[in-house]
């Protein structure tokens, strides 16, 4: 029990908990309207085809949000994001990319301008559908501190502390030692976020992105991945990824509803070395719902 309370602790995150639309807090951004870019700026395209038609073709990115960094900064207790400039996410929003294909990359987009005086509103591409122009809402936020879920937690230690207390769930086990930490709640729905740990709706996604990154298809399981490179995918991935942002379903305004799949969730993951070298164009999305 100790020797899990010890871990957890050490596993413990800050985040930045946000609310679009109406909320408490300093606005630190916007959600949808027309984003602020510099000039010569390229609208992010992706090449897909969706349910609503059978034709292969690039197709515009819907703008998601875009944060002040300086107005975020004091949110950011451990400085990991950018101190100045603005970040900007964009998604493909007919085709809704989940991730597990490496011919996802290019569905979702972030980018970091770092002189925001120079930045100006975009004008929408003209192929981009009326309901993918979100209205804008204002975002605030305020800080958070976050432990792991169960499914994020790396299993090989959840069995070492079995062995010390037989008899126990595992599952009890761990709630029971995670919901006696200091600063531990449940965390709110929907719960968007910046860093932090995800509210996961099905799976963990930390060896997920790892082992798309290196080229994997995982939409039809596991099986074809080597059971060495699935052990060291676990261990690059646990140590080198972690959670940007977390957009869930359920911003809402005057004729408009945000959804992602069945009431689902999307998450931009980064590797700390990319983070810290604002290294955006390397983020993985991921998205899962009910």
């Amino acid at each position: 029990m100790e020797d899990l309370k010890a871990l957890l602790t050490s596993l413990v995150r800050n985040a930045v908990r946000l609310e679009i639309g109406a909320g408490d807090g300093p606005v630190i951004g916007r959600f949808g309207g027309a984003p602020d870019v510099p000039e010569g700026f390229e609208w992010p395209h992706f090449v897909t085809d969706t349910y609503l038609d059978n034709e292969v073709k690039p197709r515009p990115l819907s703008f998601l949000c875009q944060f002040d960094c300086a107005a975020l900064a004091p949110l950011d207790t451990d400085s990991l994001l950018p101190r100045e400039g603005v970040l900007s996410f964009f998604y493909e929003l007919d085709s809704q990319p989940w991730g597990y294909d490496p011919k996802d990359a290019g569905g979702a987009r972030v980018y970091w301008f770092p002189d925001q005086a120079a930045l100006a509103p975009a004008a929408f591409p003209a192929d981009l559908a009326g309901w993918g122009r979100m209205p804008p809402l204002p975002v605030r936020g305020r800080q958070a501190v976050e432990y792991p879920s169960y499914e994020e937690f790396p299993l090989p230690f959840l069995k070492d502390a079995l062995q010390a207390a037989p008899g126990r769930n595992i599952w009890n086990l761990f709630d029971e030692v995670r919901d006696a930490l200091p600063g531990y709640a449940e965390q709110p729905q929907p719960c968007h976020r910046l860093l932090g740990w995800p509210v996961i709706i099905q799976n963990a996604m930390l060896l997920e992105c790892e082992l798309v990154s290196r080229g994997y298809y995982l939409g039809s399981g596991w099986k074809s991945i080597p059971e060495v490179e699935q052990k060291e995918a676990e261990e690059t991935a646990w140590k080198d990824w972690l959670l940007l942002f977390q957009l869930d379903s359920g911003v809402t305004a005057e004729n408009f509803d945000l959804m992602f799949g069945d009431s689902g969730s999307i998450y931009f993951y980064i590797r700390k070395e990319d983070l810290a070298a604002r290294r955006f164009d390397r983020v993985w999305l991921i998205q899962q719902c009910c």
